[in-house]
């Protein structure tokens, strides 16, 4: 395979393993410790990285180097082993939330379909969310203290210790969480009814 066609088959791979595990590329650039126009140059398939680099993408995306390299049948890429996420109920008082007192049980998932991070599972309860996310439905989550603006986080009311699946919308500083069905109204975050973002929402999963 020519220079140009092993940049095209690592350009594919790492921009697939990317969108899969949901990371955005100023992020990945800051977890591998490589400048943010580096990574852009071999996601563009500009240039190839040093074999070095290639085994910190992989074991970032938990793959093997042949992964990256090499163009696999209808380009996917196999899974190479499954961890345990934790499916959280209610959720005890205080930190951390991923305690065993908070864990309803273990929901296995390939690595590579995972983003990278501390994951955890929440139920959906309710109707507030639909037609985007059903009551009762599994819902992935990366753990992170932020996400952007219309973007549906996991929210736990802090006064309630209860998890709540929302949109996240700023005006001026204040934070709304917005439901996406339209007979429920945004609910106010303030120092009356305070809470902080848990994490975002990747995916969800409905077994019923």
């Amino acid at each position: 395979m020519s220079d140009l066609g092993n940049k095209k088959v690592l350009s594919d791979n790492i921009k697939r393993l990317m969108e899969r595990h949901s990371v955005e590329r100023a992020k990945m650039a800051n977890d591998l410790n490589v400048k943010y126009t580096t990574l852009t140059d071999w996601i563009n398939g500009n240039t190839y990285p040093r074999i070095g680099s290639i085994e910190k993408i992989a074991n970032y995306f938990n793959v093997e180097k042949s992964d990256l390299i090499e163009r696999k049948p209808d380009n996917i890429i196999p899974v190479t082993k499954t961890v345990k996420i934790p499916l959280l109920g209610e959720i005890a008082c205080g930190d951390p939330i991923l305690a065993e007192e908070n864990i309803e049980e273990y929901i296995d998932e390939p690595v590579n379909y995972l983003p990278s991070g501390t994951c955890f599972y929440l139920r959906a309860k309710g109707d507030s969310m639909k037609p985007t996310i059903p009551n009762g439905a599994k819902v992935l989550i990366r753990q992170q203290p932020d996400i952007e603006d219309d973007e549906i986080a996991a929210v736990l009311m802090t006064d309630s210790n209860e998890a709540t699946l929302k949109r996240i919308k700023r005006v001026d500083g204040t934070m709304f969480l917005m439901p996406d069905n339209p007979e429920y109204s945004p609910i106010l975050v303030n120092k009356d009814n305070p809470a902080r973002i848990l994490g975002k929402v990747i995916r969800m999963v409905i077994d019923f």
